[in-house]
């Protein structure tokens, strides 16, 4: 079984579990797959590889020594890191398979488990990892678009996105109705927006209101 042409060649799978024996099947299993692996012990040795940010996924274990698989996916997830994670216990049971699938688990392995079920979690969390990324960068992209403004155009913007009229707008920035169609049309120029529902939509992305 060959990796999909939609998984970005560049992700890797760590997988990280303190059984040399079985991290040795699983790392054979992916390469035969096309994947590309790397094998941790623990998550200590697996955070000194500096991987954390780069494209893949964790296929984590969740008894392991020092930190253990849960308590490192709930850390991933309060800090809000993307990479997506897949968990295996030989000692699951509900609750704590409950408790790794509502912290944003991929998928829940009880050992031993299938071939394919593992291929088929690694591919569905290669494929939300690479869905995350792109999803980042297109906001990154927005938010970027946006500094570009200048004040008064963010300031009309972020009016427009309130949904004011023109006039309105002039009247609470104290300009003229021609001033703010200017900074309204060079603002939708800048970000991309063809039309006000596409603008709302970016609008929406980033957050904005008349708050900020």
């Amino acid at each position: 079984m060959k990796v999909a042409d939609s998984i970005d060649a560049s992700a890797t799978v760590h997988i990280v579990d303190d059984d040399p024996a079985l991290r040795r099947s699983i790392d054979g299993l992916l390469r035969s797959s096309g994947y590309t692996s790397l094998q941790y012990g623990s998550v200590d040795e697996f955070l000194a590889s500096d991987m954390l940010d780069k494209p893949g996924c964790l296929v984590l274990d969740v008894r392991l020594p020092g930190m253990s698989g849960l308590e490192f996916q709930s850390r991933l997830r309060d800090q809000g890191t993307s990479m997506p994670v897949i968990l295996m216990t030989g000692f699951g049971d509900v609750p704590m398979s409950v408790q790794g699938m509502k912290a944003g688990a991929v998928d829940f392995l009880p050992k031993p488990f299938a071939a394919e079920q593992m291929l088929s979690a690694v591919s569905a969390a290669l494929t939300r990892d690479k869905a995350a990324r792109a999803q980042n960068a297109h906001l990154e992209s927005l938010r970027t678009l946006w500094a570009a403004l200048s004040s008064r155009e963010r300031e009309v913007m972020t009016l427009v996105a309130a949904g004011k009229l023109n006039k309105q707008i002039a009247f609470d920035l104290g300009i003229s109705e021609v001033t703010v169609k200017v900074h309204r049309s060079n603002g939708m120029r800048k970000l991309g927006a063809t039309t006000i529902i596409a603008f709302a939509k970016i609008a929406d992305e980033l957050g904005i209101n008349a708050s900020r």
